[in-house]
């Protein structure tokens, strides 16, 4: 059978650094979008609302979230640095969880909260990663998308949506360095020389 070559593999060695979804009128329409599907909702809503990494979103069962209200702080070991980190869950997240639950096939405590109804298991990286691509195509974007983007997303909101401190967010992300923290939300040189614009 003949295999055809994904142009967009990034080559061995290499690799394709995924974009943050940076216009606040696009991570809407991808919301609306999701909206008659709550488990895709969840996953995009959480994703862009926590500092989450893609497999610990994938890592989180219904015990994590149950009792979740506003507020609520979800306690999770870190998948790189082996230690916990505590992220509160605000509005859109809560209501999007209780979207999810309402019809979600398993509400056994340990059941993983998103499911795939193929395996009977967690959704895949992967998986997630042509889910994420599919939603911003769909939204009209062009760029490096994958499921990492949702994470970015969030952080580069706090930047330049929130105006938050970059020490704050690299600390959310668990970085080690500002200049990593800056690289990785993919600020561009463009948005910098936006900043000779403000008059002082």
């Amino acid at each position: 059978m003949l295999r055809i070559k994904n142009p967009n593999h990034p080559k061995k060695g290499s690799s394709i650094k995924a974009d943050p979804i940076r216009d606040p009128a696009a991570i809407a329409r991808i919301k609306a979008m999701l909206r008659p599907h709550p488990r895709d909702h969840l996953l995009f809503v959480m994703g862009v609302n926590t500092a989450y990494r893609i497999n610990e979103l994938l890592s989180l069962q219904v015990r994590h979230v149950i009792y979740g209200v506003p507020g609520h702080i979800i306690d999770l070991k870190q998948s790189k640095q082996d230690r916990y980190r505590a992220v509160m869950v605000n509005e859109a997240v809560c209501e999007a969880i209780a979207l999810w639950l309402d019809i979600h096939p398993d509400l056994h405590a340990t059941a993983p909260l998103f499911w795939s109804g193929k395996t009977g298991d967690a959704l895949t990286v992967p998986t997630c990663s042509r889910m994420v691509k599919h939603w911003c195509l769909g939204a009209g974007l062009s760029g490096q998308f994958s499921a990492h983007s949702l994470r970015k997303t969030w952080g580069y909101t706090q930047r330049v949506r929130y105006c938050q401190p970059i020490d704050l967010i690299m600390k959310a992300l668990g970085h080690s360095s500002e200049r990593e923290t800056l690289l990785y939300l993919g600020i561009l040189p463009s948005e910098v020389l936006e900043l000779y614009r403000n008059v002082v």
